[in-house]
């Protein structure tokens, strides 16, 4: 009887797609930042690799970065947040369910520290 010269494949197949499945389902839960819900409008995608991501949940609180910040503490640090992390804007994240106000005074800050702004939106759905 001969040398089987065959490699048997199947296992490592089992394998490549119990690991899709597991990257699958845990890929949308490593995206991480603020749990909001963002407006929809007809927006495009932001370059933001450099920016400070700023987040405003639903509740008024304030994130640079994913860290809790006061008003006051926002506003003293935003320029130096957003020079370390070696950009000149800053994007902004905001619950749809924030007041005006609230959105309106975060945008004031990062404006007084000479910072660019970019709102960031949910894409509409076609109809």
């Amino acid at each position: 009887m001969g040398v089987n010269g065959e490699i048997n494949v199947v296992s490592l197949i089992d394998v490549m797609m119990l690991l899709m499945v597991i990257f699958m389902i845990t890929a949308p839960i490593m995206q991480g930042g603020v749990e909001i819900q963002l407006p929809k409008a007809d927006v495009r995608p932001l370059d933001a690799k450099s920016n400070v991501v700023v987040t405003i949940d639903r509740r008024g609180r304030i994130y640079a970065d994913e860290v809790l910040l006061s008003d006051q503490e926002f506003a003293g640090s935003i320029k130096a947040l957003s020079t370390r992390k070696g950009g000149t804007g800053v994007t902004v994240r905001a619950d749809e369910g924030v007041p005006y106000g609230v959105v309106l005074r975060v945008i004031a800050s990062i404006k007084a520290a000479g910072m660019d702004v970019g709102l960031v939106g949910e894409p509409e759905s076609p109809l």
